[in-house]
């Protein structure tokens, strides 16, 4: 069976070998012909990207085929993919683009949509985009319209400052760019709500993204708040749509303990619809725990953040996000924006008078291991000596601990997760099941 070419979050892929300028343009023409049917009029195509040395030339190429099959397009530059999906309902767009592979390395890229209301789209409409791209598609009888979006960040800011639950005066805070989107625009924010603000890896220059730094390297920025004292930090990843935290002592703060603590608050306050949130089967068991205690249902989804979405709107959840730091507040945003989650996180502190690390401390985590194992099919996943040792640590670990093998959904990795009442446990059970993946392939 032939493998999608859309993943978890888009496509993605080695720029110039797997994800090409010719890839890019049938993409544009073949959502204009998709997402043009679904509203009136013209369609319009709002883009953004982040400064990888590729994203101009697959920004370029994208523009002319959605061009050429007749659609209109703003250009928004760099800006964080919260950014372009906010600014895809505020400019009433057919659609959003954003050219970027998130969190990965300065060679990948990617292109992931979003349909007129800023969502995701749906894998049904990813498959007939992808259906597409062989179709023979006649040039337009009028070539659509390329312009600048104006003053979109100025716009996208006034959003999340309004978003915020109060001011950040008197905050002294660290903040880890990632050399990517959020460079700019993420010291902006946390300015403006009133905080003293010392800005790491702001400096991208095309081939930097990600790289020893930002969300995949949480480390970094909690070693830099110690070193300078300062109350918080805040590490994004190259498109901005994640937020990890460090507290004062440098103890990392992930999505899952962020999570719990803005759920807890909402509920206290009246604000959490159904005392519902939606999370991931990537959720550590002390999640579920913390949740059970405070009376709040917990509902697990796919991987992804659309997956948590969906499931936010069939069960009218406000509240949703994964582990890896991708949170939805549903009242202010269509998909996961670490830039929002920070003025959330940070504004809950100031103004309930509490520490990071007092709100992070809801939730017990339990000690977790993940392994990446590289592979040629992620179907190895399911291969039986690969459920074997699964079954395996699972009846060792009983009650106490978990275990998750599963498939990336943008790499070609099998990531196995063990979690367990100690490092020890995790790691050696962890390690047994990635041999046995290895092996199978």
């Amino acid at each position: 069976m032939t493998e999608r070419l859309f993943g978890t979050d888009g496509v993605r892929g080695l720029a110039g070998t797997e994800l090409t300028e010719d890839l890019a343009y049938r993409l544009g023409r073949a959502a204009v012909s998709v997402l043009g049917r679904l509203g009136d009029g013209r369609p319009s195509f709002v883009i953004g990207r982040d400064p990888r040395d590729s994203g101009e030339w697959l920004e370029d190429a994208l523009v002319e085929g959605i061009r050429e099959a007749g659609g209109d397009v703003f250009i928004a530059g760099i800006e964080p993919t919260p950014a372009i999906a906010f600014l895809t309902t505020d400019l009433g767009a057919s659609s959003g683009v954003v050219v970027s592979a998130s969190h990965n390395p300065p060679e990948y890229n990617g292109i992931k949509f979003f349909d007129a209301s800023g969502i995701k789209l749906s894998d049904e409409l990813e498959d007939e985009i992808e259906a597409g791209l062989g179709e023979r598609l006649e040039a337009a009888d009028r070539p659509g319209e390329v312009r600048p979006v104006g003053e979109g960040r100025a716009r996208y800011l006034a959003h999340l400052v309004e978003a915020a639950d109060g001011r950040l005066d008197g905050l002294r805070v660290v903040v880890d760019c990632a050399n990517g989107s959020a460079s700019e625009v993420a010291p902006a924010l946390l300015r403006q709500l009133g905080a003293e603000v010392h800005a790491i890896h702001a400096d991208p220059d095309g081939k930097n993204i990600n790289v020893g730094c930002g969300a995949l390297y949480p480390e970094v920025v909690a070693a830099e708040v110690v070193r300078l004292g300062a109350d918080a930090g805040v590490s994004h990843d190259g498109d901005a749509d994640r937020a990890l935290f460090a507290d004062a002592a440098g103890a990392i703060v992930d999505g899952d303990q962020v999570l719990a603590a803005c759920a807890i608050a909402l509920r206290d306050r009246g604000g959490l619809p159904h005392e519902t949130v939606v999370t991931t089967v990537m959720a550590n068991v002390g999640f579920h725990h913390a949740m059970r205690e405070a009376g709040i249902e917990v509902v697990s989804s796919k991987v992804g953040d659309r997956y948590v979405l969906e499931d936010m709107v069939r069960t009218g959840a406000m509240l949703g996000g994964e582990q890896s730091g991708h949170l939805i507040f549903r009242d202010r945003a269509s998909t996961g924006d670490g830039l929002l989650t920070a003025a959330r996180f940070l504004s809950l502190a100031v103004t309930s008078a509490r520490s990071v690390a007092d709100l992070a401390s809801v939730m017990y985590r339990y000690p977790q291991r993940l392994v990446n194992v590289e592979v040629t099919d992620r179907s190895i996943a399911q291969a039986e000596p690969v459920q074997e040792a699964v079954s395996e640590a699972e009846a060792a670990l009983g009650l106490d601990g978990r275990v998750l093998v599963r498939a990336s959904g943008t790499e070609p990795l099998v990531r196995v997760m063990v979690e367990a009442e100690t490092e020890a446990l995790a790691s050696g059970h962890a390690e047994r099941i990635a041999e046995a993946v290895r092996a199978a392939g």
